[in-house]
């Protein structure tokens, strides 16, 4: 007489998994992007410029998307 219907999770494991490596990637880019600042808004920083910020982050970035749009696409 139990007509409730079971639960269950939306992935798996494997793909919780995948999902939080995709996300944790995605926060270390956004680290990467971060810092260099100035504490006179009159000077100049060339810091904000350099090949960690410009390049690497937004790459960063981008990679953890794609691992996360893998582990939403990737069948069981």
């Amino acid at each position: 007489m139990n007509n409730q219907p079971s639960r269950e999770f939306l992935f798996d494991k494997k793909k919780y998994k995948i999902l939080i490596i995709g996300l944790l990637v995605i926060v270390f880019g956004f680290i990467l992007m971060s810092g260099g600042g100035s504490d006179n808004p009159n000077v100049f920083n060339p810091d904000v410029f350099n090949f960690r910020r410009i390049r690497l982050a937004p790459t960063v970035v981008l990679s953890g998307f794609g691992i996360c749009i893998y582990a939403i696409l990737k069948r069981k």
